[in-house]
């Protein structure tokens, strides 16, 4: 009998996405689509569609800690990464998971401003976010994001930000396709190609996601942010001309294959 290899395993910390684009959804599709095993601790059931947000029904912080623990006490979890965290309550309870050495390979995504610009947790929540970063092996704030971060902490120039994480702070520049990657003390950019489209919906849950799916499988920082970068910019690329929705349309997560 052949010996069964089992897949690395990763855990998404997040929303809901009832149209599929971002969230839990997208986490799970670029997990599977690149060989991991996903599992998830839910945060929040959000009503949104590519229009807009419609409603946010977030889950006690004290559910969030036992489905933290149903995975982390059963299943060998090699990567984390979270996404909307809703209020302080969840964030305080994923910094203590954080801090106990529980996360391994931790990614976070700080969504914290939408896509309008409309902030979606209160200044109390985004200082919470501070202590978050320092457990992080990636973040990936958004250009908005890493601003509202480094109001928050009082920083007077953006390059104070990188020392908020020790580990890789990735910068991403989404309307410009350059993303700026911060390391002990080093500012390294990553061009892209911008992609004429309106289809973008879950593109930061996306390339997050394709980050920790790459630690879990035992890639370096460094090239699992540059293999991510690619797979987000294929993702785009492959639903350029879809007409899902009467907004924002999603990225293609399963048809992404980066060996293509």
């Amino acid at each position: 009998m052949a010996l069964v290899k089992n897949p690395p395993v990763a855990l998404s910390v997040a929303g809901s996405d009832a149209s599929g684009g971002a969230g839990i959804a997208a986490d799970l599709t670029t997990f599977s689509t690149l060989g991991v095993h996903g599992t998830a601790a839910i945060t929040a059931v959000t009503a949104q569609n590519t229009v807009g947000v419609q409603g946010v029904h977030p889950v006690p912080a004290e559910f969030v800690a036992r489905q933290l623990d149903s995975v982390l006490d059963d299943l060998p979890v090699a990567a984390v990464k979270t996404g909307m965290l809703a209020n302080r309550d969840i964030i305080a309870v994923v910094g203590d998971y954080a801090a106990a050495g529980r996360l391994p390979n931790l990614v976070v995504d700080p969504v914290m401003v939408a896509s309008t610009g409309a902030r979606l947790l209160d200044a109390g929540a985004e200082a919470l976010y501070l202590e978050l970063l320092a457990h992080a092996t990636v973040a990936t704030p958004n250009v908005r994001e890493a601003a509202v971060l480094q109001e928050v902490a009082g920083l007077e120039a953006a390059d104070e930000l990188g020392r908020l994480c020790p580990g890789w702070l990735v910068v991403t520049g989404e309307v410009t396709a350059i993303d700026r990657v911060h390391h002990e003390g080093t500012w390294t950019e990553l061009a892209g190609e911008v992609v004429d489209t309106a289809n973008d919906h879950g593109t930061g849950c996306t390339f997050s996601a394709a980050v920790t799916a790459e630690l879990a499988t035992g890639t370096e920082p460094m090239e699992a942010i540059v293999v991510a970068k690619r797979f987000a910019h294929r993702g785009i690329v492959r639903s350029s001309d879809w007409d899902l929705g009467a907004g924002r349309g999603p990225v293609a997560h399963l048809s992404n294959q980066i060996s293509e």
